[in-house]
């Protein structure tokens, strides 16, 4: 591990001297992630993007590597695509979800490369660090933060840097 890593514990995540609530999956942590299952991966996954909504996000207050999402834009989902687990433009003839989505959840979104760029079929897609829906409140496999907290965390992390979860 390094100093700019963020390590989940059972208390939150460890950055940067610092100790930040969060939630994870549903199906908790498991070293056996499935699509739908609901769970967080265990393992070491690099950070390898950070996108933002920038109608709702200025892009001032994000380091210089984020990248705007717009309302055509989407992540795949379906293991039948053949672009599973990649960024897809909307309409998009498989399962995907919108990154733009009514709610604030992917207002800022920083990407993992859990089972990218060359996804294994059904192994798990869109596996992201984003805002979550209330605190504590579980994800669909990813690990979230309230807004605040991922916004310091972003501004505080390098591109490349990992995101530990420890097996189950």
């Amino acid at each position: 591990m390094t100093p700019g890593d963020l390590v989940l514990t059972p208390l939150g995540v460890r950055f940067r001297g610092r100790l930040v609530p969060c939630s994870v999956g549903r199906g908790g942590i498991t070293a056996r992630k499935r699509e739908g299952d609901g769970a967080t991966p265990a393992g070491a996954h690099r950070i390898v993007g950070l996108l933002y909504r920038p109608d709702r996000v200025a892009a001032g207050a994000l380091p210089g590597w984020a990248v705007p999402i717009h309302p055509a834009d989407g992540w795949s989902d379906d293991p039948a695509d053949p672009d599973y687990n990649l960024m897809v433009r909307r309409p998009h003839p498989f399962g995907h979800e919108r990154l733009c989505r009514a709610d604030p959840l992917y207002d800022i979104v920083l990407t993992t490369d859990f089972n990218w760029p060359h996804a294994e079929r059904g192994l798990g897609s869109a596996i992201f660090l984003h805002c979550w829906r209330a605190p504590r409140y579980p994800t669909a496999g990813c690990v979230a933060f309230d807004r605040r907290d991922l916004v310091w965390i972003v501004n505080r992390l390098d591109y490349g840097a990992r995101l530990i979860v420890p097996q189950p």
